[in-house]
């Protein structure tokens, strides 16, 4: 071979081993053993949403739930009061 064969084979092969070693360092980050102090609980939550309780799903992770629905549910009706007042408001002539 010639120098610049030789030299292109010599400089892929150093790339293939440093793609390799980036690879691996993903794939350790990535893995299941970097998370091991995570817990699963899965199925806890499904036994929970699953549950036959007659409750509705949006309310079925307890109180926390039930005050953020309250909360939507206030912002919502609210926002909708305020912008129906505006609306009545602006469409009035007015003095000036």
């Amino acid at each position: 071979g010639n120098f610049l064969s030789d030299t292109w084979r010599a400089s892929s092969q150093e790339e293939t081993e440093s793609d390799s070693k980036v690879s691996q360092a993903l794939v350790r980050s990535f893995s299941t053993s970097a998370r091991s102090h995570l817990e699963n609980r899965v199925a806890e939550k499904q036994k929970l949403f699953q549950a036959d309780n007659d409750l509705p799903v949006h309310l079925k992770g307890g109180g926390t739930d039930n005050a953020l629905y309250r909360l939507t549910m206030t912002l919502t009706l609210g926002g909708t009061a305020y912008c129906l007042y505006c609306l009545g408001w602006a469409s009035f002539p007015h003095k000036k």
